[in-house]
């Protein structure tokens, strides 16, 4: 019996007043690539969440299907100097990633590619357009659900398939890219390809955690487990940074099974930083209160975890044990445990579709990878100094370990080497203009430098660096296998320019 097919289908673009071109230079595009030049279509294709950098595209491409990408591919592939082919699915890269200045921008929910949800198989096929709140949602029809996530779910499958994908669930099942069983990829060439592990395992190992450099994921099957109903969600509180730190990776160990929890994410609570944050309002009136009165009267930072346990009705009647065998061996601030009972879907869908940002906001967010062994003098230079002592505004910060074990060292996604757990640092800075955001540049660079003397081998996720060396320095030792892989599945260096890696002429003069 074929699994379901379920089709989500897009939104309708209404172009109304919108410009076709046909052209480039020394290009000409066949008429069935129906290119957009309108203002609308333009201005949305040179924006993202970050709000700082604003890369005007030549054309915007809404693709009907599969082909029409491909043709694209091919077209700039035959150039004398081809254009650069940028995807962009919802646009919440922070730094200009999904642009392409000059180029063609793919929106890539104009694709039908829809969910199939596989009941024998324990998979879902799911379109590299689909939003991952679409995925869960779809899932849970039939009592499945990917077992990796990320905390806000409206984004690409193929957006954090090619970056990673890391929430609270990874120190258990690894990043989103260790749970993929097979990929649809049309590459830099124009080749339509399948690949797993087992089959053009070359091109799955590049694609996963590969910054679109090597290809377009248009189908991702995705792992699915059996999806508890409910989960006990807590959130404790600290005030000690060497207690936090071991309570944390105490709860990531796998000594501990039958009480270990499903979910474990912390952060770091400075004067600047709200107490709920736009990340999910946890707290009640009277637990806000609380909290409150516990940063009046503590100096310095505080720290919370969120730890949360799943549960059905075969385990309804346990769980509360469950719960309490798990927090009594943690130190946290004595009555500052907070409990919430909330379904599964909820918990997932915490950080609701806030993607709605005044137009004016920008992002100017770090993430960043960091040793275990260098996480004390982290906090001591970042936390305590930048931040605290110079009274420097920082926003949400998330603060959790991970387990390198359940990455896969051949794909292209790269964290610290070396290490049997490293932690994953999110400055997630707002600021109210793209032209104040400058203070907080400041405060990234500052963070950065201050790694840079004191030796500690930080790797950024999400990364955005300006020079080839910076870029080779990323990516170490696996730096000649992401140059092969180009010459591989982009030789002409079409894919992806914004994010500066590698220029896109640099192989025009040997190609032509």
């Amino acid at each position: 019996m074929a699994p379901p097919l379920i089709i989500l289908l897009p939104m309708i673009i209404l172009l109304s007043s919108s410009i076709s071109t046909n052209s480039f230079p020394n290009c000409t595009l066949p008429p069935d690539i129906h290119l957009l030049n309108d203002p609308d279509s333009i201005t949305l294709a040179s924006r993202d969440h970050g709000n700082l950098v604003h890369h005007h595209p030549r054309a915007v491409l809404y693709p009907s299907s599969l082909h029409v990408i491909i043709k694209l591919l091919e077209v700039s592939n035959n150039c004398s100097r081809p254009f650069a082919v940028a995807t962009r699915g919802h646009g919440h890269s922070v730094r200009g990633q999904s642009m392409a200045r000059g180029g063609v921008v793919v929106n890539m929910p104009s694709l039908r590619g829809g969910i199939r949800v596989s009941l024998s198989g324990h998979y879902a096929d799911v379109g590299g357009e689909q939003l991952w709140a679409d995925v869960l949602r779809i899932g849970l029809q039939y009592g499945l659900a990917p077992v990796s996530w990320i905390d806000f779910l409206y984004l690409t499958v193929g957006g954090t398939l090619s970056n990673a994908g890391i929430s609270g669930q990874s120190f258990l099942y690894g990043p989103q890219i260790s749970n993929v069983l097979e990929l649809d990829v049309i590459t830099g060439k124009g080749e339509f390809i399948t690949c797993s592990k087992e089959m053009n395992s070359e091109l799955f190992f590049a694609v996963l955690g590969g910054l679109g450099q090597f290809g377009i994921i248009t189908r991702a099957r995705i792992v699915l487990e059996k999806a508890p109903k409910r989960v006990k969600w807590m959130r404790i509180i600290y005030n000690d940074f060497s207690t936090f730190i071991r309570d944390q990776e105490h709860l990531i160990s796998t000594d501990h099974m039958t009480n270990s929890p499903n979910y474990v994410e912390g952060s770091v609570i400075t004067e600047n930083s709200p107490i709920n944050n736009w990340r999910s309002s946890f707290y009640s009136p009277s637990q806000l209160f609380k909290m409150a009165n516990l940063m009046k009267m503590k100096k310095g930072n505080l720290y919370s975890i969120d730890l949360v346990k799943y549960y059905d009705d075969q385990t309804a009647d346990t769980i509360d044990h469950e719960v309490e065998m798990m927090l009594k061996d943690l130190n946290f601030i004595d009555g500052f445990v907070f409990k919430k009972d909330v379904s599964f879907f909820d918990f997932l869908h915490r950080v609701a579709s806030a993607d709605i940002d005044p137009t004016d906001e920008a992002h100017p967010w770090l993430n960043l990878f960091v040793p275990k062994s260098r996480i004390v003098d982290f906090n001591d230079g970042v936390f305590v100094d930048i931040i605290q002592r110079q009274n420097k505004s920082s926003g949400t910060i998330i603060f959790y370990p991970i387990h390198k074990q359940k990455w896969d060292d051949r794909m292209s996604a790269v964290v610290p080497e070396g290490e049997d757990i490293f932690y994953t640092v999110g400055l997630l800075h707002t600021s109210s203009t793209s032209e104040s955001a400058g203070v907080f540049d400041d405060l990234n660079k500052q963070i950065l430098e201050f790694c840079e003397k004191a030796g500690i081998k930080i790797k950024q996720y999400l990364p955005h660096y300006e020079s080839n060396e910076d870029w080779k320095k990323h990516y170490g030792s696996k730096w000649d296998t992401f140059q092969l892989r180009k010459t591989l599945f982009d030789p002409r260096m079409i894919l992806s320019p914004g994010q500066t890696i590698f220029p896109l002429h640099a192989a025009t003069h040997s190609q032509t």
